[in-house]
């Protein structure tokens, strides 16, 4: 375990990425002395007085998105160079189309094949997000860039971060599922509900999942109030997105013997508020990113 740079003038100090000898690689580092916190088996926080009396902290959430590849992180809205910049852009692409999708005026306007085909690029845009912020969950679990295989199929099963940012890729191909095959025409009544509405579900499911241990991950615990934190705000909306993601597939549900919609208008609705939640909590991922950096 090693010490990264002061984060205050106040005599805190950031605790290193590494793995503590004895731990178990993929965790938090530990010590002796360490006040750890978070939900549940996970470590999303660790409180440690170092001698001298300075007084070390380890955030699992700070620790990832402030350990880009490539040196220093570049500026906060514009960076193609930095993984967190690109994360931050395609999850505000994805989201900023699902909320035109959305709106009531846009398919009248374009036909409902278009309407469709703009939530399919919408979930394209969701899932390349989400594997980046996967490998970036992974990455820093191995203390740097994985290699080969390892940059997919890595197990971490004991970061809560790895589970959250996992299950959302599962859940984002669950999208690209739904879109893809609402997109398609002529579908019958089964098929609708087999190929649309449930993919949909399952994935609105692993997003709620996901965006919940996300806000256990920044709270360190089941619940915070940080309304000063970046990092609070920005799981705060991601879950009222996905929870809003979920009424809209509640509200969607497809009747199999008819193929008619439960409540259109209450769906349409669920996701624009989930598509708006989720882009301004995108967007503020980028000063998330360069926080706490020097100016250039």
């Amino acid at each position: 375990m090693q010490s990264g740079r002061p984060d205050t003038p106040s005599g805190r100090a950031d605790l290193g990425p590494g793995t503590a000898p004895g731990a178990v690689p993929g965790t938090a580092p530990t010590r002796p002395g360490a006040a750890p916190e978070g939900p549940g088996p996970f470590i999303a926080f660790i409180e440690s007085e170092r001698p001298g009396g300075l007084v070390a902290h380890w955030d699992s959430r700070r620790r990832r998105k402030h350990a880009e590849p490539g040196g220093p992180p570049g500026g906060t809205w514009w960076a193609p160079g930095a993984r967190g910049w690109w994360i931050g852009i395609l999850f505000a692409a994805g989201s900023a189309l699902f909320a035109l999708g959305a709106l009531p005026s846009y398919p009248d306007a374009v036909g409902t094949r278009v309407d469709a085909v703009t939530f399919f690029i919408g979930s394209l845009f969701f899932t390349t997000a989400a594997f980046l912020q996967y490998r970036e969950s992974v990455d820093a679990a191995n203390g740097g860039p994985a290699r080969g295989w390892r940059r997919v199929f890595a197990s971490h099963p004991g970061r809560i971060d790895w589970w959250a940012t996992g299950i959302q890729l599962v859940g984002t191909l669950y999208f690209n599922i739904s879109t893809g095959n609402a997109a398609r025409v002529e579908l019958t009544a089964q098929a609708t509900y087999h190929h649309v509405w449930r993919p949909d579900a399952l994935g609105s499911t692993c997003f709620l999942v996901a965006s919940g241990l996300a806000w256990f991950e920044v709270c360190h615990g089941w619940f915070a109030w940080s309304p000063g934190r970046l990092a609070w705000w920005i799981t705060f909306l991601n879950l009222m997105g996905s929870i809003a993601f979920g009424g809209s597939a509640v509200a969607s549900y497809v009747v199999p013997a008819t193929g008619q919609i439960r409540n259109a208008e209450l769906s349409n609705l669920g996701t624009l508020i989930g598509g708006l939640c989720f882009l301004a909590g995108a967007i503020l991922l980028l000063p998330e990113r360069t926080e706490g950096s020097p100016e250039p």
